[in-house]
């Protein structure tokens, strides 16, 4: 599956961007949709995650009550609305594809996603 991240731009320290990915090819219901993001010098981090079966999600302590992931099934879109955005938000987001055969618990470490956009750069200046 192909997927195309959008929605970055600059944004002043408390402002909002909804962030889109676009799959192109079946999702399988058993399969999850993360966002991480990664800062200059800094580890890839896993934002939130979202079963495509039922919705469920995950998300870091740093962005819960100011982010929020949700999926479109009839356009086969992964949004990430995020609020509260604060200068240490800033970072290339990337949108990626966990393969499961069956359901299986919220994983955060990106070597068990295989598939991944070409990321959208969030600023938040302060």
């Amino acid at each position: 599956v192909q997927l195309q991240a959008f929605g970055g731009g600059l944004v002043q320290a408390g402002g909002s961007l909804r962030l889109s990915c676009a799959a192109s090819g079946d999702i399988l219901s058993s399969w999850h949709i993360g966002w991480f993001r990664q800062a200059p010098g800094q580890e890839r981090e896993n934002v939130a995650t979202i079963t495509w079966r039922n919705g469920k999600t995950y998300y870091v302590d740093s962005v819960k009550g100011r982010f929020a992931i949700s999926r479109d099934s009839a356009k086969n879109t992964v949004n990430l609305q995020m609020n509260g955005l604060k200068p240490e938000d800033t970072a290339l987001y990337y949108c990626a594809v966990r393969r499961l055969s069956n359901p299986a618990p919220f994983s955060t470490f990106a070597y068990t996603y295989t598939d991944w956009g070409q990321g959208t750069l969030v600023t938040v200046s302060s």
